[in-house]
């Protein structure tokens, strides 16, 4: 149940949001002409092991909405470091963001990015409209992932990890 909040500056939300860093994707899916779409998403999360299911997030007002809720499937691809130039394209408006980019076709002719630190190849099994956005759980059907920097962000700008640890959560 959502209760009624005060009232607060959405700017300072999220600034406080951007305060969590998270990966880098960009979500791929296919629409009804055949064309390839993706969009930069940050909101990627694993959900379950067991049956492997992850979600992500895309905006209501969205002009690949459609396509998105048309195709059914979507592909998770993790963004190495080498790839800001990706994030950025796939968050622009440009009309074609698949120009110039390295992909192949996956389950169902769905575009796979290449040189990823990560992709994960889903079948969306929910939707679920929640404020401005809409929440889409996939079933994971076939992921690949190799030894790579992944890009990350975090307070408005793109970050780099820590070169060496000194622990790990939990311990």
């Amino acid at each position: 149940m959502i209760t009624n909040t005060p009232p607060f500056d959405p700017r300072e939300l999220r600034n406080v949001f951007g305060c969590f860093g998270t990966g880098v994707t960009v979500v791929t899916s296919g629409s009804p002409g055949g064309r390839p779409v993706g969009v930069t998403a940050n909101s990627f999360s694993s959900v379950s092991l067991d049956p492997p299911i992850v979600s992500w997030n895309l905006g209501i007002q969205s002009p690949s909405l459609a396509a998105f809720d048309e195709a059914g499937r979507f592909v998770i691809n993790v963004l190495s470091s080498a790839q800001v130039q990706l994030s950025r394209q796939f968050s622009s408006k440009l009309v074609d963001k698949f120009a110039g980019v390295a992909y192949h076709e996956g389950i169902a002719g769905i575009a796979v990015l290449d040189d990823c630190v990560a992709t994960i190849e889903c079948k969306t099994i929910q939707r679920l409209e929640v404020g401005d956005h809409v929440l889409f759980l996939g079933q994971v059907e076939q992921c690949a992932y190799q030894r790579a920097e992944p890009l990350l962000f975090c307070q408005g700008q793109y970050v780099q990890l820590a070169s060496e640890l000194t622990g790990s959560p939990g311990k």
